[in-house]
């Protein structure tokens, strides 16, 4: 990103780091609820109790001999994701989305073979993605299979959506689109498209990839303008009732649109990035202050969902 001066930074209210992690994660965010966000188990068996659907469980690896048993479970799928329950920024993660005689095929088009994805469990076990190098659970999933009308403008891999959650109130929202530099995941570090999105229609904004912005996706040589998230209020509903199901006030909610099962959760993130400013082309403090001016706070997620719909809209 080009260098802009501090004095701009702060008249476009661009949160920076070190704001975001006092004012807002250390301020809002109670330290026991770390647990429950940094593990993906614990966050799939939480928030289906506030009606939050997540892709379906297949399988729960805890010890080394229950690998033998994913032998069993793979050889009748044609699809599923291998996910570390306490990995972050897409460490980890194997995505299987079919079969290539006993070999399995990885979103990639690169073929691996059983006794592969074995030794992967093996590591994952080990703790060699998990946040703090402890050990870890595996965590074998469905596998989404994304709507054709988002798929197309991604490169392999499935398209998400990140909506910043401030005391239950939608505040900011981006897709993320999978790319050849990202290797196919929807990591923005790591070369995916960020696409802002209005908050109060789920059309698309703005783009950047690598915090420059940008009107075709690099790979599909798709326009990224006009993009619209269907259900978009469903969906922000979701994401605002993950406060009720974590007490976090400060969090990013990870969301795919399943072609057969609709918006599914994929994760929940207690120290979400800030790249989602530069999709917007607008900074995040102005919206957070709204919320903490509001004199009487709405208390259902519909009400904070159209609330925050009516105040950061721009159609």
């Amino acid at each position: 990103m080009d260098w802009i001066s501090p004095r701009k930074l702060r008249k476009l209210g661009i949160l920076n780091m070190n704001r975001r992690n006092v004012d807002y994660i250390s301020r809002y965010n109670e330290r026991e609820s770390y647990p429950l966000v940094d593990n993906k188990l614990k966050t799939k068996l939480a928030v289906s109790e506030y009606g939050v659907k997540t892709p379906e469980l297949l399988q729960v690896v805890r010890q080394q001999h229950e690998i033998s048993h994913f032998r069993e479970i793979a050889d009748g799928l044609a699809g599923f994701a291998i996910k570390p329950a306490k990995g972050s920024g897409g460490k980890g993660i194997t995505v299987i989305t079919g079969r290539d005689g006993d070999d399995y095929v990885k979103a990639s088009g690169a073929r691996i073979s059983v006794a592969m994805l074995e030794r992967h469990l093996t590591n994952i076990l080990a703790g060699l993605y998990s946040l703090a190098g402890t050990p870890d659970v595996a965590i074998v999933e469905d596998l989404v299979q994304p709507t054709p009308s988002l798929a197309r403008y991604s490169f392999q891999g499935v398209p998400d959506i990140r909506i910043i959650i401030f005391q239950g109130y939608p505040v900011m929202a981006m897709l993320r689109l999978a790319t050849k530099d990202s290797d196919g995941k929807a990591n923005l570090h790591q070369g995916a498209v960020g696409v802002g999105l209005d908050v109060g229609t789920g059309r698309s904004l703005n783009a950047v990839q690598f915090n420059r912005p940008i009107k075709l996706h690099p790979d599909t040589g798709l326009a990224l303008e006009n993009i619209q998230i269907d259900s978009w209020e469903d969906m922000l509903e979701m994401a605002s009732r993950c406060y009720e199901a974590t007490g976090l006030g400060y969090m990013g909610v990870d969301l795919v649109v399943d072609a057969y099962k609709g918006p599914l959760l994929l994760e929940l993130n207690a120290r979400p990035g800030l790249a989602i400013q530069m999709a917007n082309g607008e900074g995040l403090l102005p919206r957070l202050r709204n919320i903490e001016a509001l004199k009487r706070p709405h208390f259902s997620p519909r009400e904070r969902v159209q609330y925050a719909m009516g105040a950061f809209g721009k159609f």
